[in-house]
């Protein structure tokens, strides 16, 4: 069973930076695809940003690119979510997800089959 705990989130000013710790633990945690999922109040949670677990894959969606950085620290099975340039739009509960990946290449992390944190909120005022 792999654990996940996520930290880093807060109040940050529009166009600030963040940055989100999730750190994973389990006897299977090296072999997990992890990434970042959102949701705002009112809205349906959705994918922000994924890392294959060899860390040589990444993906993210078209609102947060050139803006957010997803990368991976293997040795600490940690990731993490560098976000820049903020704005009011990204305010959400940020979840860490991961899901294991028999290639490690894979970043597709999909609701039914994923390991999920606790959320950290980010919120950014105007």
């Amino acid at each position: 069973q792999v654990r996940l705990v996520e930290s880093g989130g807060g109040l940050v000013q529009a166009g600030g930076s963040l940055r989100l710790s999730c750190a994973a633990s389990g006897r299977t945690a090296s072999r997990h695809a992890m990434g970042w999922f959102r949701q705002a109040p009112g809205k349906e949670r959705e994918f922000v940003a994924a890392i294959s677990w060899n860390r040589y894959s990444t993906d993210y969606t078209d609102s947060v690119k050139g803006r957010f950085t997803i990368s991976k620290d293997n040795a600490k099975n940690t990731v993490y979510l560098q976000m820049n340039s903020l704005i009011p739009e990204d305010t959400a509960l940020y979840f860490c997800a991961a899901q294991y990946d028999t290639t490690g290449w894979g970043t597709r992390i999909s609701s039914e089959n994923a390991v999920w944190g606790q959320g950290t909120q980010v919120t950014v005022s105007t």
